[in-house]
C-alpha cells in the first residue's frame, strides 16, 4: 500500500465551490436590485423575520445561476452547500436549519409578482448600463419569439384548480423546407402555455426588450411595439439602431413601412412566398415592357431580341429618392446584348421606387448581398433563446400563470445582463455570454 507523502492543499471539491460560486458573486455584486429590496422590507415592515428578505432573495438569484428547476432541488442544495448557504447571507449559526422551507419561496415568488415594475427597473438600468460599456450595442438587432409550454394543464373554466392554467392557450408554428431531391417538407409545433418576445443586439448576443405574450398571439404585432419600448426606455440605443432583421413570421407592409418610415431602421425580413413559383411581375406602366422583378425584389431585364432573362446589378440605395438603383447587366457585368439597339434602358441605370410594393422593395435590397449578411445575424436571437431553454430551465419548469411566467422570465435576463456587466467591467468580456465559464485566471487562483 503506497503511503500519503505531501497532503493535496486544497480538496477538488474545495476548489470547485469556490469557482462556481463566483459566477453568483457576479450576479450579486452586479444587480441593481437595491430599489427592490428597500420596497421588499417595506412591505414586511413589522411582520415576522424568520427568514430575512435578502438571503431569500439571494438563493433565489442563486436557484437561477445554478439551474435549479424547482425550490425544492434549491433547499436541497442550501441545507448541504454551507458555502453556498454564506454568500446568500443565511446565519451561519442556525446552519442548515437557516434555509427556508418550500412554501416560504413560494410565497416569495408570488409577492414579486406585485413588484414587477422593479423588476423591468432592473432589466432597464442593466441594458443602460451595458450600452455604456459597449457604446456600439444595438448597431443591429434582431426579433424572434419562442413558445414556452405552461407547466398547467388546459381548462375551459374561469378559475384553475392550481394544476391549470387560465392564462395559456395554444400556439402553432410551422417550418417549411425543401429536400435535397427537391421535394417539399413541412413540420408543425404545437404547444399550450406562452411566448417570449425578444429584441437582441445581434453582434454581443445581449436582449434589449421583451415581452411576454399567450401562445397564439401573432408574431408580426409585436416588432413594433418592441422597437417603441426601446424608443420610450433606451433612447440612446434606439437612435443607433441601424437595421431590424427578423423571419417570415414578422413579414408585413406595415412592419416594413413604419420600422423605416417612423424609426428610420432598416426591414431585413423574410419574406412569405405567396407568388406562384418563379412569377414575375412588371414593375409598372412608367417602365418599358422588359424589366420585370419577382418576388424577392430580384429585377430582370428581358432581351427585346431574344426574350431572355438577366438580372439586373444592383446598384444601392437612394435615400433622398426613397429608391433603389438597378444597372443595365450589359454596363455592369460588359455581358453581350443583341437586343441592345433596341432596348430603351441598354447601358443605363433604373430607380424602383419603394412604394412599388414596400414588403418587397426594402432600403436593403433582397436581391443583395448585404441582405443576405444582416439576416445572418438573426441567428444571435436564437442563440439567446437557446440559453434560455438550456440554462435558465424554461425546457422544464414549474410555472402555471402569465404574471409568475413574466416575473420568471424578467428575473432570468436580468441575471443574464447582471453576470455579463460583471465580466466586462472585471476585463473578461470574452466571456460575457458565457454563464458557466470562469476565467481562467480565476480558476488557477482557486
Amino acid at each position: 500500500m503506497a503511503k500519503l507523502i505531501t497532503p493535496y492543499l486544497f480538496r477538488w471539491e474545495e476548489v470547485e465551490a469556490k469557482s462556481d460560486l463566483e459566477r453568483l458573486r457576479l450576479v450579486l455584486d452586479h444587480l441593481p436590485d437595491e430599489e427592490l429590496m428597500g420596497k421588499l422590507e417595506a412591505h414586511r415592515k413589522w411582520g415576522r423575520d424568520d427568514y430575512p428578505i435578502r438571503p431569500v432573495w439571494n438563493s433565489v438569484l442563486a436557484g437561477i445561476v445554478y439551474q435549479h428547476p424547482s425550490v425544492d432541488s434549491l433547499g436541497r442544495e442550501l441545507s448541504r452547500n454551507g458555502e453556498l448557504r454564506g454568500v446568500c447571507g443565511f446565519d451561519p449559526h442556525r446552519g442548515s436549519g437557516a434555509v427556508p422551507p418550500s412554501w416560504v419561496y413560494t410565497r416569495f415568488l408570488k409577492l414579486l409578482i406585485k413588484f414587477k415594475s422593479e423588476v423591468d427597473t432592473m432589466f432597464d438600468t442593466l441594458v443602460d448600463t451595458l450600452k455604456g460599456l459597449l457604446p456600439d450595442l444595438g448597431f443591429s438587432v434582431a426579433v424572434d419569439s419562442k413558445g414556452v409550454d405552461s407547466a398547467g394543464k388546459p381548462t375551459k373554466k374561469a378559475q384553475g384548480d392550481g394544476r391549470r392554467d387560465t392564462d395559456a392557450d395554444w400556439g402553432k408554428k410551422a417550418y417549411h423546407g425543401e429536400r435535397e431531391d427537391g421535394t417539399l417538407w413541412e413540420k408543425v409545433v404545437t404547444w399550450f402555455g406562452y411566448k417570449i418576445h425578444l429584441l437582441v443586439d445581434t453582434k454581443y448576443e445581449m436582449p434589449i426588450g421583451y415581452e411576454v405574450t399567450r401562445a397564439s398571439a401573432s408574431d408580426t404585432k409585436h416588432l413594433l411595439p418592441l422597437v417603441e419600448e426601446v424608443k420610450k426606455k433606451h433612447l440612446e440605443i434606439y437612435k443607433d439602431i441601424d437595421k431590424a432583421a427578423a423571419d417570415k413570421g414578422y413579414d408585413s407592409e406595415e412592419n416594413c413601412r413604419r420600422l423605416y418610415d417612423e424609426h428610420a431602421i432598416k426591414p431585413v425580413i423574410d419574406i412569405r412566398r405567396m407568388w406562384r413559383d418563379k412569377e414575375t411581375k412588371l414593375l409598372d406602366s412608367g417602365y418599358a415592357d422588359n424589366i420585370v422583378y419577382d418576388e424577392v425584389g430580384t429585377v430582370y431585364c428581358i432581351c427585346p431580341k431574344t426574350g431572355e432573362q438577366r438580372s439586373m446589378s444592383y446598384g444601392g440605395f437612394e435615400k433622398d429618392r426613397m429608391a433603389l438603383k438597378y444597372v443595365c447587366p450589359v454596363k455592369a457585368y460588359g455581358l453581350r446584348c443583341s437586343g441592345s439597339d433596341e432596348c430603351e434602358h441598354a447601358m443605363k441605370s433604373e430607380r424602383v421606387s419603394l412604394e412599388m410594393d414596400r414588403r418587397i422593395f426594402t432600403p436593403v435590397s433582397r436581391s443583395s448581398y448585404a441582405w443576405e449578411r444582416e439576416y445572418k445575424k438573426r441567428t444571435a436571437v436564437e442563440r439567446v433563446n437557446s440559453r434560455l431553454d438550456v440554462s435558465f430551465g424554461f425546457e422544464k419548469h414549474f410555472i402555471r400563470g402569465q404574471r409568475k411566467m413574466e416575473i420568471r422570465v424578467g428575473l432570468a435576463l436580468c441575471v443574464m445582463l447582471a453576470m455579463a456587466v460583471g465580466r466586462i467591467k472585471e476585463k473578461h468580456q470574452e466571456l460575457m455570454r458565457s454563464l458557466v465559464k470562469i476565467p481562467a485566471v480565476l480558476d488557477k487562483a482557486a
